[in-house]
């Protein structure tokens, strides 16, 4: 990400949630009216007309053309995200954690959020962006949200937080989308040895992508056209897991590997039979661990 520049690929995120929440509500998988706010004019003109009946069709269409895969995986794992942190909340776990929120609105539009501590983590410019334009979709801010500046390549997370009132010996859900391709191996490390340490029954749901989508060892497709427009975007993708690894992996950093699901699975399950027409982002997923009992 370029300096004092808010994240161009967290803008792509707020407009595909927008486009979601603009779709009659009996279809539409989550609702985010916060979204729309986050967008330069032409992404808010394209999620306006995502509001007009006969149109919506057509700004899905060019969307899905521009970048294959992508909105439906977005949409779909934004939804399975939402159900693990609200099975989280449901049994009792009473902080969350957005590591590299972004645009992220989890803290205000999920239901029974307001009970629960949160702690919006990222990068001091798009921190302020969101804070900016939060300004003009809430009169006041809620108390319970707290904002953490960091540069998880340069900073410790456990500083960060504990600066803000954290309590790493209570259950929390921590939530780590969109942020993993975008580190170093050795603050990937430091992350999930940071949320191992956390009390037993801590969740961790975190995207990552298929390291060899990044090395082309494996063909994935579109991966090459969206490696192409991310260095564009100068967002280059530089970290990726092997899914075969990935359990042994965290199992060594104090973590149990709850769930694997990638784009083609999870797309699956929210969207049920239409999911086999849709393409691309197959190197794409969401993981699930939790931090076991203590012995």
């Amino acid at each position: 990400m370029e300096p004092n520049r808010a994240s161009r690929t967290a803008e792509y995120m707020a407009l595909y949630r927008s486009m979601e929440s603009a779709r009659p509500r009996s279809k539409r998988l989550f609702t985010d009216p916060f979204a729309i706010h986050f967008l330069r004019p032409s992404l808010r003109r394209a999620a306006l007309l995502a509001r007009v009946p006969y149109l919506a069709k057509a700004v899905s269409w060019y969307a899905d053309c521009k970048a294959p895969g992508a909105r439906t995986s977005a949409i779909a794992r934004t939804r399975l995200i939402d159900d693990v942190v609200m099975e989280g909340l449901r049994d009792g776990i009473r902080q969350l954690v957005l590591l590299g929120a972004g645009f992220d609105c989890r803290g205000y539009r999920l239901s029974g959020i307001n009970d629960v501590t949160v702690f919006e983590v990222d990068h001091p410019a798009t921190l302020a962006v969101k804070l900016s334009r939060l300004g003009r979709a809430i009169q006041e801010l809620p108390a319970n949200v707290r904002f953490v500046e960091i540069d998880f390549d340069r900073q410790s997370l456990a500083e960060a937080l504990n600066e803000r009132g954290f309590d790493p010996s209570q259950p929390t859900i921590f939530v780590w989308e969109g942020v993993t391709n975008y580190l170093g191996a050795s603050a990937v490390d430091a992350v999930l040895r940071y949320v191992a340490g956390c009390a037993s029954g801590t969740l961790l749901v975190f995207t990552y992508v298929h390291r060899c989508a990044l090395d082309g060892s494996l063909t994935f497709p579109d991966a090459a056209r969206i490696m192409r427009n991310l260095a564009e975007l100068s967002e280059p993708w530089t970290f990726g897991f092997v899914p075969q690894e990935l359990t042994s992996y965290l199992r060594d950093r104090g973590l149990r590997l709850v769930r694997d699901d990638d784009a083609r699975q999870y797309r699956r399950c929210y969207f049920g039979k239409v999911a086999e027409s849709m393409k691309g982002y197959d190197f794409y997923h969401v993981a699930v661990a939790t931090v076991p009992a203590k012995i």
